[in-house]
């Protein structure tokens, strides 16, 4: 790879910029000062600083996101606001787009990333991919309802893939629930919940596949994935 092109992905600056930065001096190349924009470096090999601080090559940026109520999963939209509005413009990387799909009114756990191909394989019905979802649904819920899910809720002329239940609390808003999904259809926790005479009042999901939404991370921020998070993203679609 060429390095204007590294420090450019990098986003250290246009290639102009770069190219700047490289005749001042300030890049080196495994600890010799490199000035000719077209040398050639091997990313995985070798080091590259700038100003004294080693950059860092990603060929990809994954973020997760505690989605707020009030925004839709898109990239872009004319009307609404989207969740690219929640990321600082030094992150909104080229091709970075929400994976799946919160409804507008649902909160929590949302990944962005520029890997189209890891995004295809999350969201591929074959690759099972699990997604938890915190509910408060409206009382009373039937007996069996935990062995329905399990079977396999029926929604008008859909049937939707068994479902993992499990009811937590009574509070006063309604029953906090967890429920487990494998799929990932339009309005499918509201939809599997009305199937048997109940509503969702509140839907936050918290975890998707090997990720869990971080306790610290508040509404609205943001943060990139881990190294160990990262890992455990890709093997997770092996």
């Amino acid at each position: 790879m060429r390095l204007d092109k590294f420090l450019a992905h990098c986003r250290l600056g246009s290639r102009k910029e770069v190219r700047q930065m490289l005749s001042d001096h300030r890049i080196s190349v495994n600890d010799a000062i490199e000035t000719d924009s077209s040398h050639k470096i091997d990313p995985d090999k070798d080091t590259v600083f700038c100003d004294g601080k080693k950059i860092i090559y990603r060929e990809f940026d994954y973020f997760i996101l505690n989605k707020p109520q009030g925004y839709l999963s898109a990239t872009v939209d004319d009307t609404e606001k989207t969740v690219l509005d929640l990321i600082e413009p030094q992150d909104v990387v080229k091709g970075l787009f929400p994976v799946g799909r919160l409804d507008k009114d649902t909160t929590g756990l949302l990944l962005l990333t520029n890997n189209g191909a890891l995004g295809h394989e999350l969201l591929s019905p074959k690759k099972h991919v699990t997604k938890k979802y915190e509910a408060i649904v409206r009382p009373p819920l039937p007996t069996d309802v935990i062995r329905q899910f399990l079977e396999g809720i029926k929604y008008g002329k859909t049937t939707f893939k068994p479902a993992s239940l499990v009811l937590l609390e009574e509070l006063p808003e309604g029953i906090k629930v967890h429920v487990t999904i494998t799929e990932g259809k339009y309005h499918q926790v509201k939809k599997m919940f009305r199937a048997v005479g109940s509503r969702v009042n509140s839907l936050k999901r918290i975890e998707m596949g090997p990720l869990k939404l971080p306790e610290d991370l508040s509404l609205g921020n943001y943060r990139r994935l881990s190294e160990k998070e990262e890992k455990q993203l890709l093997s997770s679609v092996d």
